[in-house]
């Protein structure tokens, strides 16, 4: 192999190598996540909560339909027309009251700056017994598999809380860090190794590079 052919050898590996960084770094489109908090709520009868629940990556959803319902809660049998009833039904860039649960009508809330960032956190006023229980966030219209998350709240008369939820600073635990909700590593944590390798093998081929023009020389 003459020192042509090895430098397009050289260059051709540098650029699978690079193309495969950018793959395996570059966020695929589409693949958004609903995330909700896998440790449960606690609250006091008579406390303000909030269900945190957003969406990984930051997205804008303000002008997506955002549903959080009771998805353990049996229709009502009044109902002839078995109606989904919601908690919170925010459609068209404004909250749907009309198909609300009763009970929940005027103290339920999102937070509608933080839609621009993916926050579509619950606020539920004045919480009471009949509260507690498993609360379902969704995004019907979002590009993904992961379009909703649940949340479960639970109400005590005896609560003990280390760390309040501010809506100004509201931290939603993320399981896509670590963990997924399932025990599995998460995909930026599997995709280390690879980087890694990829980059001793672009460092080798550099050098190898490097020194076979030195004897040529």
């Amino acid at each position: 192999m003459d020192i042509e052919e090895f430098t397009f050898s050289s260059s051709l590996s540098t650029l699978t190598v690079t193309f495969l960084l950018l793959f395996v770094l570059k966020p695929i489109g589409g693949q958004f996540h609903v995330v909700g908090s896998l440790q449960s709520i606690v609250a006091a009868p008579g406390d303000d909560v909030i269900l945190p629940c957003h969406v990984e990556p930051k997205f804008n959803v303000a002008g997506l339909t955002v549903e959080w319902s009771r998805p353990d809660r049996r229709p009502d049998p009044n109902d002839r027309l078995s109606r989904v009833e919601y908690v919170h039904l925010y459609r068209d860039a404004h909250e749907v009251a009309d198909m609300k649960i009763p009970s929940y009508i005027g103290r339920t809330a999102l937070f509608t700056d933080g839609l621009r960032e993916g926050n579509i956190s619950l606020r539920i006023t004045n919480v009471t017994q009949e509260d507690e229980g498993r609360y379902r966030c969704f995004i019907p219209k979002l590009k993904s598999q992961t379009k909703f998350s649940v949340v479960r709240l639970i109400v005590a008369e005896t609560v003990t809380t280390e760390t309040p939820l501010h809506p100004e600073t509201l931290s939603t635990p993320h399981p896509m860090d670590e963990f997924h909700s399932k025990g599995g590593l998460s995909r930026r944590s599997r995709l280390i190794p690879l980087v890694v390798f990829c980059v001793f093998i672009l460092l080798c081929v550099a050098v190898a590079g490097g020194r076979f023009t030195e004897l040529k020389h």
